[in-house]
């Protein structure tokens, strides 16, 4: 970067490069040189846009080995941090999706040259009090055609214009209020909640900090973290300082991204979070347990329950459980109801986050399909019939009320960016996105009068890894990570000689290859969305995979080195990852049927495609040698089951299998007598091998608790193992409303 050699003052702040100082109100604050480097590359262009590319060339030389979008969204946060700036509502660093970043507060440039435009600044003509000299700055040709005065005007008759002026007053009293409705309906004077916010970190802890709720009174905030090495329960009083692990390690299993796992008791005492028991697969061990905010032994608070929430008031309390539809249930909060439940979500929904609105007429909740074909409903809690909020059909979670009116929201867009913040008046029912740029929100929470927000600001990093597959059931090995031409890589799958994977740059998801130690580029699609992995023939030779782009759903086949690309289906509402039938003359895969994901043949001859399992299936995976299919049924609670039908859709017996949601992948080790599977929590599972014939099985990874893996695939000879590795960086953020 060329060092600028004159100083910026913005706002309280002063920045010398030379130096490499930043200063507030003359104290010298601490910040780390790639930060600083990247705020005085801003501030020297202040005003204009930096794209991401600029600041690569300037600050990574292209002989420099770097992630570099993670290094770049970690120096913007801390920047951010620094000046108590806020990407939702921006000072100073305002992001621009897909283009970079701007300088938007006012710079003096102290001791040389802006590289700033000077705009010229209007003259505006001043008046001493004489209405002479005022006169006097009016143009001559106005002046010579002023309307005469009283004194001068001719008598005449100004009856007609009397009614004139009356009728004019009418018509513009009319349009007046037409434009008053249409402004109103259109929500031309909406304005966002958190516009003038003031922003704050709550954490910045190495590793994950997520799912943040805050107590009524707005003095606490609780999160789950694994500072200490596992996931636990942590709290802090909002600028204290302090951080207290609540659980130290005795809970197990506590994260649950579909669900808001933290709460706190109406008067703030406890802290509430979901629960599920180490290794079990059974709904009914599903629970809620509470630990004193103050510190204390965490004890059960209610059985058999996934999710509450409390009335304004205390007096209510609506909860449902993890049985099939998720049953919602409202009770006077002393013990759980007798009474049946008020909403119950057809069969292969579910119904998550309820909340009570500040008067207690409605309960919200969301309901859909998980992960990603979600929205926002409402029903009184006496039940009936629910009414529909939002429409977006993607991921929505964690929504809240303000006010009354005002719901603010997560939801990803349909090419499946974000999460989102999003806001809507629930009356007119206009949903407004609130955040742009690279950081995803993956919890929202809110105080009880609504002034005060909590949300958790993440940073994903998807990495591929290797893992041999040992024959001795005592070795275990370790993973080593992959070099990729990208900065990113999701979905692998192993051909022969080859490793494909996905990757994402901005709203462009790619299909890439990696053979002999080079990568290249095979397919590529704007505003394209990846569905599940991409599928590799038996012989190796050609690959399929499904996408979502402009509104529908595509499902191509091209040669495994990318040419001949051509789609072989468009008609289908495909989900999850499609399979090569072992004779390769037909592909497999999830479509939407009605409302429920079932199996369907999809011939590459240009037949139509036909329904092949009726009931609910998705991810299928062939055997090798084409006697039999298995595929994932529907999530109950956070399991599902693995089942398995013959070529002719006739039922085949497999051993009981029951998963953790998560990932739902499987492969057939070679010969197809064995499986290659995910067990475990939620957010951390090894790999575990089952044999078909007798039952047996064996944990072929041993990793640790921060390496989450969201897919993997299984060399064609069976000696090695690819590995998505997933992590969710991120911190808790804090928004102070103010006062209406």
């Amino acid at each position: 970067m060329d060092t600028p050699v004159h100083t910026f003052r913005f706002g309280p702040y002063e920045s010398r490069p030379r130096s490499r100082e930043l200063y507030k109100h003359g104290m010298k604050l601490k910040v780390r040189p790639q930060p600083l480097q990247v705020l005085n590359l801003l501030l020297n262009r202040a005003g204009d846009v930096v794209s991401r590319e600029v600041l690569r060339e300037e600050l990574w030389s292209a002989e420099t080995f770097v992630d570099f979008e993670h290094s770049l969204n970690t120096a913007v946060k801390e920047i951010r941090a620094t000046l108590g700036d806020s990407p939702l509502a921006p000072r100073y660093i305002e992001t621009l999706p897909r283009l970079g970043y701007r300088f938007i507060a006012p710079v003096e440039v102290i001791n040389g040259v802006s590289d700033l435009a000077s705009l010229p600044t209007p003259s505006t003509p001043k008046s001493n009090g004489n209405p002479a000299s005022l006169a006097a700055t009016i143009p001559a040709d106005i002046r010579a055609n002023e309307i005469p005065s009283e004194a001068t005007r001719p008598n005449q008759n100004r009856r007609p214009y009397l009614w004139l002026a009356v009728a004019l007053a009418a018509v513009g009293v009319a349009l007046a209020i037409v434009a008053s409705v249409w402004l109103r309906k259109t929500e031309y004077f909406w304005r966002s909640p958190i516009a003038d916010a003031r922003f704050q970190m709550v954490t910045d802890f190495d590793g994950i900090e997520e799912a943040a709720a805050v107590s009524r009174d707005g003095h606490f905030v609780a999160f789950l973290s694994d500072r200490d090495g596992q996931m636990d329960v942590w709290v802090t009083q909002i600028s204290s300082g302090e951080f207290h692990n609540l659980t130290r390690g005795k809970v197990p299993e506590l994260a649950n991204p579909s669900v808001r796992t933290l709460g706190f008791s109406p008067d703030g005492s406890l802290v509430t979070f979901w629960v599920r028991k180490k290794g079990s697969s059974a709904g009914s061990d599903i629970s809620i347990s509470a630990v004193p905010t103050l510190g204390g032994q965490p004890r059960p608070f209610l059985e058999d329950v996934a999710e509450l929430d409390w009335s304004r008031d205390g007096s209510r309390l609506v909860y449902h459980t993890p049985g099939p539809g998720d049953p919602l249930f409202v009770s006077d909060g002393s013990r759980l109801s007798d009474s049946p439940p008020i909403f119950t979500a057809p069969s292969g929904l579910h119904s998550h986050f309820p909340l009570w609105s500040p008067d207690s007429k409605f309960i919200y909740f969301v309901q859909g399909s998980l992960p990603d074909k979600l929205d926002i409903w409402r029903i009184t809690p006496a039940g009936g019939n629910p009414q529909r909020i939002t429409s977006h059909d993607t991921r929505v979670t964690y929504p809240v009320l303000l006010d009354g009116r005002t719901l603010m929201y997560l939801a990803s867009d349909s090419d499946g960016s974000g999460p989102w913040l999003y806001s809507m008046d629930v009356e007119r029912r206009i949903p407004h996105r609130l955040t742009s740029g690279l950081d995803r929100y993956t919890s929202l929470a809110t105080s009880a009068d609504g002034r005060r927000l909590v949300v958790t600001l993440a940073s994903p990093k998807r990495t591929l890894w290797r893992l041999p597959i040992t024959d001795s059931p005592n070795e275990v090995s370790a993973p080593a990570r992959i070099s990729l031409t990208t900065s990113t890589g999701f979905s692998p799958r192993l051909g022969p000689d080859y490793l494909l994977y996905a990757s994402a740059a901005g709203a462009t998801e790619s299909i890439w290859r990696i053979a002999n130690g080079a990568g290249t580029e095979l397919w590529s699609g704007q505003d394209a969305q990846l569905l599940g992995g991409p599928a590799i023939s038996a012989d190796g030779r050609q690959v399929a995979f499904s996408v979502r782009q402009h509104g529908k759903s595509l499902l191509y086949v091209m040669q495994s080195d990318g040419t001949n690309a051509r789609m072989v289906a468009d008609s289908l509402d495909l989900q999850g990852d499609p399979a090569w039938a072992p004779d390769g003359q037909s592909l497999t895969s999830a479509a939407n049927d009605h409302g429920v994901p079932r199996l369907f043949r999809v011939p590459l001859d240009g037949h139509a495609p036909s329904l092949f399992v009726q009931e609910y299936s998705v991810d299928p995976t062939w055997a090798p040698d084409g006697q039999f299919v298995v595929y994932s049924g529907p999530d109950i609670g956070t399991t599902f089951s693995v089942k398995a039908v013959a070529a002719d859709a006739s039922a085949h017996a497999l051993p009981p299998l029951t998963l953790t949601r998560g990932a739902r992948h499987i492969a057939f080790l070679p010969g197809g007598r064995s499986l290659v599977l995910l067990r475990g929590e939620i957010q951390h599972k090894n790999l575990w091998l089952i044999n078909l014939d007798t039952g047996a099985e064996r944990q072929l990874s041993n990793l640790t608790p921060d390496f989450d893996i969201r897919d993997f695939d299984i060399s064609p000879d069976g000696r090695e193992v690819v590995l998505e590795r997933v992590q969710d960086l991120s911190d808790i953020a804090l928004l102070d409303l103010p006062k209406p």
